[in-house]
């Protein structure tokens, strides 16, 4: 659908343009423009910032899994060797023998070990399932990141559409170029955008 530079939408756009203008009036009046370009310059692009956030906690939830996984045996092996020892232990106190005092503080130990590897192994489970929070907090990041790039493109095309036709011209050629699929539009492209509309 092609504008044409019909009073109605010239108006639009400069209402528009003035709402912009008055906002940035504003925040500059309240002392916020230097805020707003310190944190502009701290922060060029969200979305990145975003996704490397979701990327480091995925990474962070698949290395605690994986020394879940890798320590989940051991416990295990503790286990099963510390029961054993005990029954051995256990079968050796029901004679008379020499050594009987130290035969049961060992298998008093090796019962200790035992319990103590359940627990750990417990532990390890419970650790493993507090990592869910990756789950949620990743598919909060992604929708966070789809709602900043779909709102950024919306307002480019209003802006877009509402210039005036001596401008459009100019805003085609700075939409040129070659297009990715699953591409964000890119902060310098906005930028360059709103430039050329005059903003």
């Amino acid at each position: 659908m092609s504008l044409t530079a019909s009073p109605a939408n010239n108006d639009t756009y400069q209402q528009l343009g003035g709402i912009v203008r008055q906002l940035h009036d504003a925040l500059q009046s309240l002392g916020y423009d230097h805020a707003i370009r310190r944190i502009a310059n701290e922060i060029p692009d969200a979305r990145d910032r975003l996704a490397y956030v979701g990327g480091m906690t995925e990474a962070a939830a698949n290395k605690v899994l994986n020394l879940v996984d890798a320590a989940s045996p051991a416990c295990d092996e503790v286990e099963s060797r510390a029961d054993a020892l005990t029954s051995s232990l256990q079968a050796e106190l029901q004679g008379a023998h020499p050594a009987h005092p130290l035969l049961q503080e060992c298998t008093s130990f090796t019962q200790r070990v035992s319990s103590f590897a359940e627990t750990q192994r417990s532990a390890l489970t419970d650790i493993m399932m507090a990592q869910d929070f990756q789950d949620l907090s990743g598919q909060v990041i992604g929708k966070v990141i789809d709602i900043i790039s779909r709102t950024e493109q919306q307002l480019v095309d209003l802006l877009v559409h509402s210039a005036p036709q001596e401008v459009q011209p100019e805003v085609s050629a700075e939409l040129a170029g070659p297009q990715v699929p699953d591409k964000a539009l890119q902060q310098d492209d906005v930028d360059d955008l709103l430039a050329s509309l005059g903003f």
